[in-house]
């Protein structure tokens, strides 16, 4: 089977275009300067922090300037890598030629703009330092555990705030971090001698990366490079085996996303994906993961079931290790436990890792407790949604109109108003609070306050207000508990709703 079969041409586009990455304001790219000349104009402060950074890197920096400030002379005496010349005259554009990058501290536009001229004429990249407008490229906030090298950019709007990034970043990232990338940079010839195959080297490496993560601050053995080593040595003649792993997408917000999740996420080489799963949340898998829509659309055309765990089974035979990212926890109203058997029986492993489910999101943002001890001795949860798209047959109506009970509604829109309905009959309170919670933790939340039996116009009136994505209901006395609950409108009337 095809992805061209798994779905029609319009919701694949539109799932391509989902799944793109979002425009980036620059490219962050890393320049290798060591023992490359780099020309540096102005001798100013601003040009010494410039001249250190490049320095740094290894560069061979030629500073061309009238007179130098005290740092630049202390700097040039030593430097921390590389080279620092300085050439006491006015830069020409002759100075230019050959260099690998060209950097401009000047005060003037008149003076910045004539250097970022003569350096495109002699096709250097250019960096006139606070002058944005004759900048081919942008000095970040940086992160160093070299060669771990973290850059911030935020394309000039808000240096202070790219600083404050740097520092929430430099307070997270261990210090150990620098001797396993130092490893990292010392193990790979070893790794690449043994010849092994794309998989065996990810897993080389995933392992490696799985030791740091663990113990960033121990320095990286000779012990554990030689078990890594020996143990992608015996796998190498292995065949490519594939996986599967239903990962729980949570609600929406893609902090919600446990950390086993981002790990499996950015491990994977499939992403097959819902339509509930937030774009932010796709963005946190690896950038080379193929991204495909396969989930349910609603009321549009989807993907039917079976071709979904064919599509799976297929790309894991494959060799390559698929995630099926499902919106809330797999284990709810997931169709987990038919995917879970499709992998079974083609004798794939396969791996559940639970999220944060849609009514933990929804009951979280509203402040409300679902087993509030003054209001609901039970806890339940029921999809309003059958096969046949159609309110489920045989669901307990005793149950739904326990007084004492949270219940949770999933997929409720197209037949809340007929189990609504069905509920009072059998007992339930039409003043019962409910509330609708449409794309809850994410951005665009509403929060739509009712009572059971005034809830269905008031679902009308939202959605045509531009209410818009998964939506559940909750109800039950509880819900009273909620900051946002509101006396429904006097024109609704709980009786016609009955009907």
């Amino acid at each position: 089977m095809t992805q061209d079969a798994s779905f029609p041409s319009a919701d694949r586009r539109a799932a391509d275009a989902a799944a793109r990455m979002a425009p980036l304001a620059r490219l962050p790219v890393f320049f290798a300067l060591s023992g490359r000349r780099v020309v540096l104009a102005g001798g100013s402060e601003a040009a010494a922090w410039k001249a250190e950074l490049l320095c740094a890197a290894g560069a061979r920096v030629e500073v061309f300037a009238p007179a130098f400030c005290e740092d630049l002379a202390a700097l040039a005496a030593a430097p921390p890598d590389g080279t620092l010349t300085l050439i006491a005259r006015d830069w020409t554009p002759a100075d230019l030629a050959g260099a690998a990058l060209a950097i401009g501290a000047v005060e003037e536009d008149e003076e910045g703009a004539r250097f970022a001229a003569a350096a495109r004429a002699a096709g250097v990249p250019v960096n006139v330092v606070d002058k944005p407008a004759f900048c081919d490229f942008a000095f970040g906030a940086i992160v160093n555990r070299s060669p771990l090298v973290v850059g911030i950019s935020t394309d000039g709007a808000a240096p202070v705030f790219g600083q404050a990034v740097r520092a929430k970043i430099e307070a997270v990232i261990p210090q150990g971090f620098k001797r396993w990338a130092e490893a990292a940079r010392g193990w790979r010839p070893s790794v690449a001698a043994l010849a092994l195959s794309y998989q065996g080297r990810r897993r080389f490496w995933e392992r490696f990366t799985q030791a740091a993560l663990e113990t960033p601050e121990a320095a990286p053995s000779d012990a554990l490079r030689e078990t890594l080593l020996a143990r992608a040595e015996a796998e190498r003649t292995d065949a490519p085996r594939g996986s599967v792993a239903l990962v729980g997408a949570g609600p929406g917000d893609p902090e919600l996303l446990t950390l086993k999740a981002v790990r499996v996420l950015q491990s994977a080489d499939v992403v097959l994906y819902d339509d509930l799963v937030a774009p932010a949340v796709l963005d946190v898998a690896r950038r080379e993961a193929r991204r495909m829509l396969v989930g349910k659309t609603g009321y549009r055309p989807s993907c039917k079931q079976d071709d979904i765990n064919a599509l799976m089974v297929s790309l894991a035979k494959q060799g390559k290790r698929v995630v099926r990212l499902k919106g809330g926890d797999p284990m709810v109203f997931g169709r987990a436990g038919e995917e879970i058997a499709a992998a079974r029986a083609a004798g794939l492993p396969v791996e559940v890792v639970p999220g944060i489910s849609a009514a933990q999101g929804a009951s979280s943002r509203l402040g409300v407790s679902l087993t509030h001890r003054d209001h609901a001795r039970r806890l339940q949860f029921i999809t309003a949604h059958a096969r046949d798209g159609k309110l489920p047959r045989d669901l307990d109506w005793q149950a739904l109109a326990d007084r004492a009970a949270t219940t949770v509604v999933y997929m409720p829109q197209r037949t809340w108003g007929e189990l609504a309905g069905k509920a009072m009959a059998a007992g339930l309170d039409p003043a019962t609070p409910a509330i609708a919670v449409f794309s809850a933790t994410r951005p665009e939340e509403r929060q739509v306050p009712a009572t059971v039996g005034t809830l269905a116009g008031a679902l009308e009136r939202a959605v045509a207000e531009g209410a818009s994505g998964p939506c559940l209901i909750l109800f039950g006395h509880a819900m009273g508990e909620a900051a946002a609950f509101a006396l429904p409108a006097e024109d609704d009337d709980p009786q016609a709703a009955r009907g």
